[in-house]
């Protein structure tokens, strides 16, 4: 890599680049290319892709299928606009979402990212009582520690403030809920009590709370939710982000407590780490909340450029053909285990706070300041044991493609338990 480099790279102190002799050498790792679960950077080295490039790659770098479907659309068409015009890979795709979609979803609006996804729910939920003659129903609620993307709408239900405190001067006001665990679902119906007829939606990141440091919710609590919103007539969206296609054992999180929501906010593994594509599904209720004549002016006015590209549906088609050829979620199970059986020596360590394990999401809590950069510093070493990690804040993150094998999960927590032992 060049000793130079003109990219300001994101949720990086870019200072400690310039002033830190090991992030310089860190400046200087360039991936060239990838196979399976590995990483191979410019001068050959291989290193286990140990958080999926960032929480989207689910079968491993270069599968065969996903490389033959975005060839395949090459050689047809680039882009297409859906702003008045429609694609086959777009309808495909659409069609085969709401297909494995918690009951109920039967629309599909595409964008490029988790935070468009989630802007685009807001959005939606926000404009649809103001169609239907409830204007009063303005309210966006969240949780405690809650992390839905970086645009303004997607900050401004955040509840983790070092990320957005600096933008609080940006965004627009909205109701964050303190409490944690059961105890959140009596501070929201004492909410609701009070100031249903105010409130639009309530989102969530079901079963883990991923930017938070994979904060694990209580069996039950998203179920118990869902009933709220069911009966004061508030939406429930559901930012699946993170957490859909596989990460926690079931194609979509929700499923594991037979919860259908009103939105449903889909990205990352999307394409099975491949290209940006998202996607926000709602309910035919939602969508007929939209159609008036032309003269009203109460269509949703949103839109990306490269809404619902072809290459990008042909990636995520190619993506869902996997999750049903191979088998994918099934032969996940008996590692999902195998995982929770080997985190518990780490439970031993005594540089280690807490482990926290949904599905094949695990955050592992150091001790340690803030300042002192003990999770940086943990995931720096392991890449001179072949393994790449990224940790949030103090806790080390592991979540690799499901796609990785026995041995090679077992190559990975053993790095990661010798460098803690270390």
């Amino acid at each position: 890599m060049p000793k130079a480099s003109h990219i300001w790279h994101p949720f990086t102190q870019m200072k400690d680049w310039s002033t830190d002799a090991s992030a310089a050498t860190d400046a200087r790792l360039g991936i060239e290319r990838g196979q399976g679960v590995h990483l191979i950077d410019t001068k050959g080295r291989r290193y286990i892709d140990g958080v999926s490039s960032l929480w989207v790659n689910v079968h491993g770098h270069r599968h065969p299928v996903i490389d033959a479907g975005i060839t395949k659309q090459l050689k047809k068409i680039g882009h297409s606009t859906l702003l008045g015009l429609s694609h086959q890979p777009a309808e495909e795709l659409a069609r085969r979402l709401v297909a494995i979609a918690p009951k109920g979803l039967g629309k599909v609006f595409y964008s490029d990212n988790g935070s468009t996804a989630v802007e685009i729910a807001i959005k939606m939920a926000y404009q649809y009582w103001q169609n239907t003659g409830r204007p009063s129903k303005r309210l966006l609620v969240h949780l405690n520690n809650s992390y839905h993307g970086d645009t303004l709408g997607s900050v401004s239900i955040g509840g983790i403030e070092l990320f957005h405190k600096v933008y609080r001067g940006l965004i627009f006001k909205t109701h964050g809920l303190k409490r944690t665990g059961w105890d959140v679902v009596e501070e929201f119906e004492q909410l609701l009590k009070k100031r249903h007829r105010e409130v639009a939606a309530l989102i969530v990141e079901p079963l883990v709370q991923g930017a938070a440091g994979m904060l694990v919710w209580p069996a039950g609590v998203l179920k118990a939710l869902r009933r709220l919103c069911t009966r004061y007539k508030v939406f429930l969206i559901a930012d699946e982000v993170a957490t859909g296609f596989g990460r926690t054992g079931t194609m979509f999180a929700c499923q594991q407590e037979q919860v259908s929501p009103d939105f449903l906010c889909v990205a990352k593994s999307l394409t099975g780490g491949y290209l940006p594509l998202a996607a926000t599904l709602t309910t035919k209720k939602v969508y007929n909340g939209f159609l008036f004549d032309y003269k009203d002016q109460k269509t949703f006015f949103h839109g990306h450029t490269y809404t619902g590209n072809p290459l990008a549906c042909a990636a995520a088609l190619a993506n869902l053909t996997i999750f049903k050829k191979e088998r994918t979620l099934a032969r996940l199970a008996p590692k999902i285990k195998f995982l929770a059986k080997q985190l518990e020596k780490f439970r031993q360590l005594p540089r280690v706070l807490e482990v926290r394990q949904c599905g094949f999401m695990v955050g592992i809590e150091l001790n340690g300041k803030w300042e002192d950069r003990v999770g940086a510093k943990v995931c720096q070493a392991l890449r001179g044991r072949g393994v790449i990690l990224r940790p949030l804040g103090n806790t080390i993150v592991i979540l690799p493609p499901l796609v990785i094998s026995r041995s090679e999960l077992d190559q990975l927590l053993a790095a990661v338990y010798q460098e803690l032992q270390a």
